[in-house]
């Protein structure tokens, strides 16, 4: 069963890193897509870009919309944290999955230069989600006392992943209600 999904995220690449080393990061990917190199790999919509590199700029730019099959997210995944050695910062990048039957799942994958980058990115982006969703209904200290605890969970979780050997670039896709939304 084929499936849309789009990836909407930029990567800042760290000074030196050339677009032969992008595109054998991105292999796996460029593989699944049938295709040679970036320029290559367009968006099924005709106003996203796809995947451009900004040597200039040094950054990555994903805006990319296709018709993919089951295995794509270990794909993407891959190919994403293979592009972790170029990164300066760690960041994310956003995968929505749009199903024919009108329900949509969000994901996210982090990519940067160490695992502590991204598990900090990750917090970042937690503190984010709640504190916005908590707002809403809650005064700003009470909603500090959930971040403080956020906070710790975090800092927790982290020490036992190090003890392990775990690091996790992604978080699972989450259902989001119906209706095809695009990131921008």
């Amino acid at each position: 069963m084929r499936v849309e999904v789009h990836l909407h995220g930029n990567i800042q690449l760290r000074a030196g890193v050339t677009l032969t080393q992008i595109e054998v990061a991105l292999q796996p990917w460029l593989d699944y897509l049938d295709v040679e190199n970036i320029d290559e790999a367009k968006s099924v919509h005709r106003d996203e870009p796809g995947v451009v590199f900004d040597a200039r700029r040094r950054l990555l730019e994903i805006c990319w919309t296709g018709d993919v099959g089951r295995n794509f997210r270990k794909i993407v995944e891959d190919s994403l944290q293979a592009l972790c050695r170029y990164c300066e910062q760690a960041t994310e990048i956003q995968l929505s999955y749009y199903h024919e039957d009108g329900r949509d799942e969000i994901g996210i994958v982090f990519v940067g230069p160490t695992p502590d980058s991204i598990h900090e990115a990750q917090r970042r982006r937690m503190v984010e989600d709640i504190s916005n969703i908590l707002s809403r209904h809650f005064s700003p200290s009470e909603v500090a006392e959930v971040v403080t605890h956020v906070n710790e969970l975090f800092s927790r979780s982290w020490m036992e992943r190090t003890a392990s050997g775990q690091a996790s670039l992604s978080s699972e896709p989450t259902p989001s209600g119906k209706g095809r939304k695009h990131l921008h």
